[in-house]
């Protein structure tokens, strides 16, 4: 009970992926993206309920991240790595039925010579410089590609998540260019570009954030709660401070829990004076820093000592915990720790 519960509901999950799937006719396929342990949030348990939903294509970062997923799931669906055939993964590659997204000669040279007729994929680059083949590579291999095993083409936007950026239109001009003439799948769009509009979806669609609660699908229900148990209270005088450095003092008699989580566990330090906790609707506000283990919280205004205050739910989201921290939600959902206690819930 010292510990914080980290609750995944997995009814959320499963209500997102199915609400992006109908940005897209019925002829596009949504994928699910579960890297990073599905986002922080259990890949093997995320999976497992989106393939329920209905997913059949799952995309991991790299072959051991596909193993787990494997695992999970069994045979029977198609798990793709987004970092392609590296040296060592030919035996995991081949063994667990991994389709590796080809990014450079290099990798193609070595797939087709240590798995000959192994399904793959291509990853194009369109002006993202990350991951990918650019035009001249792709036009020197793409002869080759078509006649071996491939089974999807596709590339990245890096600014959907701003509409309006000229970078999409930029990004979408390219890939048709690159593809053209094609008769293999295409792929470009994760959770940003499914919402730019159909133009973006292609043959298949490949959510990531939007699944687990995050921006920029706003309408996406909240998947991760956190709610942390209060160890101690105690009453202060006005005048007394709170935690390291004395960065709060209080103007008047407060009460304040300790509440036992703290950056040890993903609560990044910098979003204490920004953040409160939430006892049911009614906002409880941090005090002092957070720091490794441990987190003061005003409960002057509240009616009884609580036993738990929430972090993450409804009443404060992912991105809400990410703007007071001045990043993304990505970033909080995947540096949630590993002493919580997790509890998964519907799916």
């Amino acid at each position: 009970m010292g510990t914080g519960q980290l609750t995944i509901d997995l009814d959320a999950l499963i209500a997102n992926w199915q609400a992006l799937n109908a940005f897209s006719d019925d002829r596009v396929e949504t994928a699910a993206v579960v890297k990073a342990d599905g986002y922080g949030l259990g890949a093997g348990r995320v999976a497992k309920a989106l393939a329920r939903a209905g997913a059949r294509r799952f995309f991991v970062a790299v072959a051991e991240e596909g193993a787990k997923v494997r695992e999970a799931l069994g045979p029977g669906v198609e798990i793709n790595v987004f970092g392609g055939h590296m040296r060592g993964d030919t035996d995991m590659i081949h063994d667990l039925d991994l389709v590796p997204m080809i990014n450079s000669l290099d990798q193609m040279l070595r797939h087709v010579e240590a798995l000959p007729g192994h399904r793959f994929g291509v990853q194009l680059d369109t002006g993202m410089n990350r991951l990918g083949m650019e035009p001249a590579e792709w036009q020197a291999v793409r002869g080759i590609a078509e006649e071996q095993s491939l089974t999807i083409v596709m590339s990245h936007l890096a600014c959907a998540d701003e509409p309006d950026h000229p970078m999409n239109p930029q990004q979408l001009k390219t890939f048709k260019a690159m593809t053209e003439g094609l008769d293999v799948p295409r792929s470009l769009s994760a959770t940003g570009g499914i919402l730019l509009g159909s133009e973006y979806h292609f043959d298949l669609t490949r959510p990531g954030i939007g699944l687990y609660g995050g921006r920029p699908f706003e309408q996406a229900h909240p998947v991760a709660h956190l709610d942390l148990p209060v160890i101690q209270t105690r009453e202060l005088a006005a005048g007394e401070t709170v935690g390291y450095g004395n960065t709060w003092t209080a103007e008047a008699p407060c009460r304040i829990a300790t509440v036992s989580a703290g950056y040890a566990d993903g609560i990044q330090r910098i979003m204490g004076p920004m953040t409160a906790m939430y006892f049911g609707e009614t906002p409880c506000p941090i005090r002092g820093r957070i720091s490794m283990d441990l987190i003061g919280v005003d409960i002057t205004h509240l009616p009884e000592v609580p036993d738990r205050l929430s972090l993450l739910g409804h009443r404060q989201g992912v991105d809400d915990l990410a703007d007071n921290a001045g990043t993304i939600g990505y970033e909080i959902l995947t540096q949630l720790g590993h002493r919580y206690t997790r509890r998964y819930a519907g799916g």
